[in-house]
């Protein structure tokens, strides 16, 4: 396969590095982890660049870019470790509504998020769940028109600049059934919740997030009652895939940065590894 880039894909991978090397310095990242774990004069700059709706459709306000390109602005992000939410707003969260949300969902939340105004995360893990996603012990139980949801979300990223939340809740099923898994959009500051939270050993931000008889209406559903488990298990694919996109960035520059050091350090030991590796070769 040929993994070369276009010629656009090159001139896009280059105004992001640019943007890095002039704009967010080592010692600049070390002042935003400092302080609230993202700059949002940095998410705005990135609204304004057209970086946060590259992903969408042109229907939403979107520049509808490729997954190529979504790649490509991860990896360059992790070159830098880039701490502001795009992996939560607009890959895990955006694209979910994207592709699962109903027309008044993707009005009401999909430009806000292009625009760079509103920020949304994803609570899906529990204490208990580890790597099951089908492990879903929270409920949302009826109550009049709508929903009431108890229970407990773990390490939930980026939660403290949350405006929305969306978040997974038992409708049906036991602790474990892959059916009876319901998405819901919950409000930040919706009465009944509450949070804490804690710095990642990155410098970013997560939560743990509790709903105490959260009340939602039915029109917060994301996709089908009962039916989110495939939803949940696409939105972490296309997480992973970004992740890994992120970490060749970061393992990059760990490689580029080992190789200057190893032709710029010169002391005994290094030559006594030199002479020893030469003698072994011979």
């Amino acid at each position: 396969m040929d993994f070369s880039l276009t010629t656009e894909q090159g001139l896009f991978r280059n105004s992001l590095g640019r943007f890095l090397r002039d704009s967010y310095t080592a010692e600049t990242r070390r002042k935003i982890a400092a302080t609230d774990g993202f700059d949002r004069a940095n998410w705005a700059k990135f609204a304004e660049l057209g970086w946060v709706g590259m992903p969408f459709d042109e229907a939403e306000g979107g520049f509808a870019g490729s997954p190529v390109k979504v790649m490509i602005l991860m990896e360059t992000f992790g070159r830098g470790l880039v701490l502001e939410p795009y992996l939560t707003t607009v890959v895990l969260c955006g694209g979910l509504i994207q592709r699962s949300g109903t027309s008044a969902q993707k009005e009401a939340l999909l430009p806000a998020v292009i625009g760079g105004e509103l920020f949304l995360i994803f609570a899906y893990a529990e204490r208990q769940s580890r790597f099951n996603l089908a492990d879903v012990q929270s409920t949302a139980k009826p109550h009049g028109d709508g929903f009431v949801i108890n229970g407990r979300k773990s390490v939930v990223f980026d939660a403290a600049s949350a405006d929305k939340i969306i978040v997974s809740a038992r409708t049906g099923g036991a602790g474990r059934d892959s059916e009876g898994i319901t998405l819901f959009v919950v409000d930040s500051d919706a009465p009944g919740l509450t949070r804490r939270d804690f710095r990642t050993v990155d410098g970013g931000r997560a939560s743990e997030i509790e709903f105490a008889d959260v009340p939602v209406e039915s029109g917060a559903i994301v996709g089908e009652l009962d039916q989110a488990l495939q939803l949940i298990e696409c939105t972490i694919d296309h997480g992973i895939a970004a992740v890994c996109a992120e970490a060749v960035g970061v393992m990059t520059v760990l490689h580029e940065s080992t190789i200057d050091y190893l032709k710029t350090r010169k002391n005994s030991a290094n030559r006594l590894v030199i002479s020893r590796y030469c003698s072994t070769a011979r």
